[in-house]
């Protein structure tokens, strides 16, 4: 026979199991809105495979490739990843298209890494409307870190203000008396950056002499170098993206230019822009990068690099190592598996953006040593710091230490 005590100790044993067996339960229950399932989790993205961009279709297809590899290694917590991406040519009107394809007929969690400052800001509204995180913008216009505004919306790589910003303080300490001309894009992602290199130079913002801009339809940009060439600037900023980058270095060339040459960061690719452009033709330029350069041979034994190498040779056999925008699509693609394995079995959007909202210190493999992401509730910017790079032989080489494009109080 059982004592009192002993029937009472098994009774309040059986009460704690069933509490636990319950609330572990609970604790287990899986959430889901609607594009994430127990086997699946739909993925939508957005590119420029064709028209004036399509330098960057690269972009997609590493991603795609990225999540072919997660898928051939089991999934995200059990979850295959089904990645469906469409070609917008980097119009707006089209943009808007194929975000209401992705969201009302693909049905997808998420919109990931859409590329283009012009086609984000043209579907900003409607995802945010939506409540349909867009996530890691491929694009650094300073507007994707607003939280307040668009709660659904969030950056990846550092904002064209903190980059022009580095530039400045870069002619601020080594040409103070420089003479600048700025070759813009005529949408937002140029005027991003014109502000941001006015901003940094503040009281010394009447160094730049000439400011010209282009249209993305344009074939050529050639009439606009020999203008700029003619105002006697002897500092060349070109925010251009990679047709108009190569371009402008072999414009400069052809007509006997030598200015101290700043391309901005999403240009600076050895394979898409520099190799094209010639190499002999690019001696000397400058740019700032927060990724390692597959084209450079110091990373050959970089543990993230070789995990980045063996990637391309298993599943993007066709990915061009010297290509920055390989190197990027990698490391977004790497940032959102990261996001979604922190989401767990809760694979609601709203809990897609504060997983996305909560990263601390995480490093992709691509990412230079010392640049790190960091998220917060207030803070959609992820990727802040860079490093300066001049191009020497047939790489970049870097220079000075990594700097953050804050602008300081």
């Amino acid at each position: 026979m059982f004592s009192k005590q002993e029937l009472r100790i098994a009774a309040f044993s059986t009460a704690v199991i069933a509490f636990a067996a319950t609330s572990g339960g609970a604790l287990a229950q899986k959430k889901y809105d609607t594009g994430a399932t127990d086997t699946e989790i739909k993925i939508g993205n957005i590119m420029p495979y064709s028209g004036p961009a399509s330098a960057y279709g690269v972009i997609g297809k590493t991603e795609q490739a990225y999540f072919n590899k997660i898928n051939a290694e089991g999934g995200i917590n059990g979850r295959k990843i089904n990645f469906i991406t469409y070609d917008d040519s980097y119009s707006p009107p089209k943009a808007v298209e194929q975000a209401r394809k992705l969201v009302e007929s693909d049905e997808v969690l998420v919109v990931f890494n859409p590329l283009g400052t012009p086609s984000n800001s043209a579907i900003q509204k409607y995802l945010n409307a939506k409540k349909i995180p867009q996530l890691f913008v491929a694009t650094g216009a300073t507007k994707w870190n607003d939280p307040k505004n668009f709660p659904w919306t969030m950056g990846w790589q550092p904002s064209y203000q903190s980059e022009a910003h580095i530039y400045a303080k870069y002619l601020l300490n080594e040409k103070p008396d420089g003479k600048i001309a700025v070759l813009y894009q005529n949408d937002d992602f140029g005027k991003d950056y014109l502000n941001g290199l006015k901003d940094g130079l503040g009281a010394k913002a009447s160094m730049i002499v000439a400011e010209e801009s282009y249209e993305t339809s344009e074939p050529s940009i050639d009439n606009h170098i020999v203008k700029l060439k003619a105002t006697g600037a002897d500092v060349f900023f070109s925010v251009t993206t990679p047709k108009f980058a190569a371009q402008a270095i072999k414009r400069l060339a052809e007509i006997d230019w030598k200015p101290l040459h700043l391309v901005v960061n999403v240009s600076a690719s050895v394979g898409g822009v520099i190799k094209p452009a010639g190499f002999e033709n690019s001696q000397g330029i400058l740019s700032a990068a927060y990724a390692k350069d597959g084209a450079d041979s110091q990373w050959d034994n970089d543990p993230g690099m070789k995990k980045f190498f063996s990637f391309l040779e298993k599943y993007d056999p066709d990915g061009n190592k010297l290509d920055a925008s390989v190197v990027y699509g990698y490391g977004a693609a790497q940032t959102m598996a990261k996001v979604i394995e922190m989401c767990g079995d809760d694979l609601t959007r709203a809990n897609v953006m504060k997983q996305a909202a909560s990263l601390k210190d995480f490093a992709p493999d691509t990412l230079l040593p010392g640049v790190k992401i960091n998220t917060s509730e207030t803070d959609f910017a992820p990727i802040e710091q860079l490093q300066m790079m001049r191009f020497k032989g047939d790489k970049w080489e870097l220079f000075g230490d990594i700097i953050s494009g804050e602008m300081e109080n």
